[in-house]
């Protein structure tokens, strides 16, 4: 009987000290990052440009998705309170969604899809082409000029995104609600800010800095510990995405509970 247990033993301490052993690097090169990050010197120009792909390159996706988000929501909402005559909650529900969850959300999502994807495949196309040891041979550290400037741009442009997308989306929730559901322009509006609180839109401003974050800890890492060649990258640019993805929803809720927990 014992001997049966210890391959399975076996392997499942195996497991432990893998997962151990991957939690520990990113540990590691997250502290290193950010210790980077807040200390001298600094590429302006590289933060300045990296803000510029990560977030005016972005917007239209987001804008869309935003767009038709408050739309969809518009109508959902509207199909589901006239069977209980609360029509007029449709504007507060769209704005209240917006700025605290769907906006956050899913413009995260979207760029974590473009961005962290296009960081990941720029920074392991330099591992695997030695770049980056390149860097190091010319006495330029690369997580001073690869990895700090890309996590600055992403945490400060995504509450910038999330802010365009909440009003994207709360503008489409009113055309539809005004020029297709007939309701009063002036008591759609009313509705609309009588019941939003600066807690609501802060909250998705802090959820967008922490999934900005993340996307691009996510890209700079999976791409710069890529290896394998071709076949490499495209396996660190998935995975950039899919964490990033997971961690975002994680990340959510935690930022949620922070805010709103009673």
């Amino acid at each position: 009987m014992l001997t049966n247990s210890i391959p399975v033993v076996t392997a499942l301490g195996r497991g432990v000290l893998i997962i151990t052993q991957v939690i520990g690097r990113l540990v590691a090169f997250v502290g290193t990052s950010l210790r980077h990050s807040v200390t001298p010197p600094f590429y302006a120009q590289l933060v300045v440009k990296q803000m510029r792909d990560i977030g005016f390159y972005s917007l239209p996706v987001v804008g869309l998705t935003a767009l038709f988000t408050g739309m969809v929501l518009a109508l959902q909402t509207y199909s589901g309170f006239s069977r209980f005559s609360a029509e007029s909650s449709v504007a507060t529900v769209v704005v209240l969604s917006m700025t605290r969850e769907l906006g956050p959300v899913l413009a995260g999502l979207m760029v974590a899809g473009r961005v962290g994807a296009a960081i990941a495949a720029e920074l392991g196309t330099m591992r695997v082409t030695e770049q980056i040891d390149a860097l190091t041979t010319l006495s330029t550290n690369p997580f001073k000029y690869l990895i700090a400037p890309r996590l600055l741009a992403a945490t400060i442009t995504l509450p910038l995104l999330v802010g365009v997308a909440d009003v994207i989306g709360i503008l489409g929730g009113y055309i539809i609600s005004v020029y297709k559901l007939n309701f009063n322009a002036a008591a759609y509006l009313h509705n609309t800010v009588q019941y939003l609180e600066f807690i609501d839109v802060f909250s998705g401003l802090v959820k967008a800095a922490v999934f900005g974050f993340i996307i691009a800890m996510m890209g700079c890492y999976q791409g710069f510990r890529s290896r394998g060649g071709a076949e490499g990258v495209g396996t660190a640019t998935t995975n950039a995405v899919v964490t990033a993805s997971i961690l975002i929803l994680f990340a959510n809720y935690i930022v949620t509970e922070l805010f709103f927990a009673k």
